[in-house]
């Protein structure tokens, strides 16, 4: 089992910034990819990014392309999402998860993909 926890959400302006974290513990070892999925009220989770543990190989949901930015530090056992120029659409909270299961960027966009998932943190940014 892998224990997530995200940090840095907030209340941010359209054209803002806020940059995610999300720690992991237990057993890390199994990890082979991480990723953001995020869910507005009366909407279903969306992906947002993911990137595979071995190779740092990312994948944006299109949405989010060319404005958020998923990292990692292996050392820390940590996945980070800056989020930039952000809009009123973005307001969700964002989830972090974990597979274990080596997916690939395809299947890494569902979220039945993950098998461990963090509680939230809320991201609203205003207009």
């Amino acid at each position: 089992q892998v224990q997530l926890v995200e940090s840095g959400g907030g209340l941010v302006q359209a054209g803002g910034s806020l940059r995610l974290s999300c720690a992991a513990s237990g057993r890390t070892f199994s990890t082979t990819a991480m990723g953001w999925f995020r869910q507005a009220p009366g909407k279903e989770r969306e992906f947002v990014a993911a990137i595979i543990w071995g190779d740092s190989s990312t994948v944006y949901a299109d949405s989010v392309k060319g404005r958020f930015s998923i990292s990692k530090d292996s050392a820390k056992n940590a996945v980070y999402l800056k989020m930039n120029s952000l809009k009123p659409e973005d307001t969700a909270v964002y989830y972090c998860a974990a597979d274990n299961a080596n997916r690939n960027h395809v299947f890494l966009q569902f979220s039945s993909a993950y098998q461990n998932w963090g509680q939230g943190t809320q991201v609203t940014v205003s207009s």
